[in-house]
Formats: structure tokens, sequence, C-alpha cells
């Protein structure tokens, strides 16, 4: 190793998080774990940098939506991330965010996005969303599916996705009007999209 960079590594360290611990490797030290908290402890007398592996959420993607976009209703907003991962999986090979979308008899939905606004018919802001964590290849993504699902109304978007494959297969064995909660998958998502 030369004394520039190569005398820093990063360890990814897994305890139910993804944290990222970068720390001199020329040194004696040792990295433990609180357990009860689940936060890295580096033991050593000089200052580490720490950096957390911060990973974007549908709340990041919703709230550079509604600031591309303005309010509109939940309804709209939960189909519009569902073309945003179904686009990012094929044009980027990857998903936009790590939480589930789920095929429920209005069209996919992720709850976790649903908890947060349940009970409102518009929404016009995600306080808890920061669209700054995206990169540049995640916003022009975004920026491509609502250039082009973005005017569309909520039900003709609710109706499209009743016609494509992810949902249906995903609601296999519901009627449509069903609760159901079943995940539409990355794979089935990537699949049917990359094919038209």
């Amino acid at each position: 190793m030369n004394n520039n960079t190569e005398n820093k590594i990063e360890q990814d360290v897994s305890y139910s998080k993804n944290i990222s611990v970068y720390y001199d490797v020329e040194k004696t030290n040792t990295l433990n774990f609180d357990v009860d908290s689940f936060a890295p402890k580096v033991l050593w007398k000089e200052e580490v940098p720490f950096t957390p592996n911060l990973k974007v959420s549908v709340f990041d993607v919703a709230a550079l939506i509604i600031k591309m976009k303005g309010a509109m209703t939940t309804m709209k907003l939960h189909k519009l991330l569902y073309y945003c991962q179904a686009w990012s999986l094929v044009w980027d090979e990857r998903p936009l965010f790590t939480e589930k979308i789920e095929a429920w008899a209005n069209g996919p939905v992720v709850k976790d996005l649903f908890s947060y606004h349940r009970g409102l018919y518009t929404i016009s802001n995600i306080s808890i969303g920061n669209p700054d964590l995206l990169d540049e290849n995640q916003k022009e993504t975004i920026n491509s599916v609502l250039n082009y699902y973005g005017d569309k109304p909520s039900q003709w978007l609710i109706e499209l996705t009743h016609l494509e494959t992810p949902w249906r297969n995903a609601r296999n064995g519901l009627s449509l009007t069903e609760r159901g909660s079943n995940a539409i998958s990355h794979e089935s998502m990537a699949e049917y999209y990359s094919s038209l």
C-alpha cells in the first residue's frame, strides 16, 4: 500500500443496517458494535470520519416528484412511483428505492408511503423526503418518466397498470376489487418493461 488513499479502506459492516466505516489500516484499532443501538463504536484515540451508506427511499423519490410536478392525488403519486421504479430497473438496471410495491385493488401502492399520508386525498409535501440524495442518473430517469406519465390523470394510470402483466401477476387469484398486498417483484417489472 502507498501512503496516499490506499492506506484507507472502506469496510461494509452489516448488523441490521448497512453502514460504511472508514479507518486507517496502519493503526491497530478495533471496531465493535453496541448491540442495543446497532450503532458502530470505533475505539481509538484519533477521530475517524464516519459516513453512513445512504440509500434512497421512496420518500426521497416522492419528494422529488412533488417538487417537479406540484401537488397531486396520492393515488397518482403511487402510480408515478411505480413507473419510476419500473423504468429504473430497465434503464439503470437497479431499483430506485428499497421499499416494496404492493398490488392493491387500485393499482400499485407503496405501503410505507401510504402509511405516511393515510387519509389524505392530495399531497403537496413529503417532509421526510430528501430529493438531494438522488444522483443525476436517478433524477434523469424520474424526469423521463414524468415527461411521459406525469400529465396523465390518476384514473388513466390506474387503468394502465391494470392492463400490464406485473400488477396482474401479483394479483393472481384476486378479483379486481378484492384487497391484496402481494408484492410486485422487481424481476416481473424488469422483464415486462424491457420487452416493450
